[in-house]
């Protein structure tokens, strides 16, 4: 039951230094999530692609596209980009995003239909950890506090 006020979708994310879309990318193109963000697996965070990364598919692919163009400038010079963090947990919290991995959960459960957007943004607020403990007693994890907080 995850509808609640403090469950509401947040306002629109902010505009990002470069337009990306994960509806071409997850949605059109089935690109993995794990394939771009590979640090679910053995991370806490799932971490932002490396423009190496970036670069390995769009030296040849939609290579003339102005934001592919504003890309590769930025891998040309070693600059970097400074993406604006969407998904912020306190430092209180501890997430890993490796053993909700571990348990088959698809990234949909936590992100939303990223999918089906354009420009990402977070599916509800971490207004209080209650909705974190209502999908941990759902999925039968642990609800100790010393599970998130150490």
């Amino acid at each position: 039951m995850r509808g609640r006020d403090t469950f509401r979708a947040p306002p629109p994310g902010p505009r990002q230094p470069l337009a990306f879309s994960h509806r071409i990318h997850a949605g059109q193109n089935q690109i993995a999530c794990q394939y771009c963000h590979a640090g679910v697996r053995s991370s806490t965070a799932a971490g932002i692609p490396s423009l190496q990364r970036c670069i390995g598919c769009h030296t040849l692919v939609a290579a003339t596209k102005p934001e592919i163009v504003r890309l590769r400038a930025f891998y040309d010079t070693k600059s970097q980009v400074r993406w604006i963090r969407l998904n912020d947990i306190p430092d209180f919290v501890h997430f890993n995003h490796r053993p909700h991995v571990a348990r088959g959960f698809a990234c949909q459960k936590c992100h939303g239909m990223v999918q089906t957007m354009d420009e990402l943004q977070p599916p509800f607020r971490l207004a209080s950890m209650s909705w974190c403990v209502e999908c941990h007693r759902e999925n039968g994890g642990s609800v100790d506090c010393y599970t998130c907080h150490r």
